[in-house]
């Protein structure tokens, strides 16, 4: 909360020390599996999301950039904040290395049939009980996982 009244812009990108983003867990219909995203800039399979760019309302940014990134429609929003995470991004270009804080909620699809978009290699529904249990998987990826299966 610091650094949200520290940087009245926190929410654009051009803040470069760092800045809001808003990201989506998201469950299929049944709960058992997250659809995550091959990150073409980071190389990693990660939750979707992104971006707030100037909008403060990251439950919002959260589900558009859900149906954005997946091409699905008819998501929902459940709850609140599922979870915060503040990770470094590595500079890259004339971009120097910058904080995300990230803030994370649940969306459910109805549907599966998802379409890859250009800020992603790819994208697959994966068991959240397996990822819970992956060693090599992404620390905040384990916890969200583990965060669910616990809470749901």
């Amino acid at each position: 909360m610091k650094f949200a009244s520290d940087h009245v812009d926190c929410c654009e990108r051009t803040l470069a020390v760092g800045h809001f983003t808003g990201s989506a867990w998201l469950v299929s219909a049944d709960g058992a599996r997250v659809l995550l995203t091959h990150h073409r800039k980071l190389d990693r399979w990660l939750q979707l999301g992104g971006h707030a760019d100037g909008d403060g309302d990251l439950a919002a940014v959260a589900l558009r950039e859900a149906e954005e990134e997946s091409g699905l429609s008819g998501l929902t929003l459940e709850g609140g904040i599922f979870d915060l995470d503040r990770h470094l991004i590595p500079a890259r270009g004339d971009e120097p290395a910058h904080w995300h804080y990230d803030v994370r909620f649940v969306v459910r699809a109805s549907i599966e049939a998802f379409q890859v978009s250009e800020e992603s290699h790819s994208l697959a529904w994966k068991s959240i009980a397996e990822i819970a249990n992956d060693a090599d998987a992404d620390e905040s990826m384990r916890r969200m996982a583990c965060k669910w299966l616990a809470l749901y």
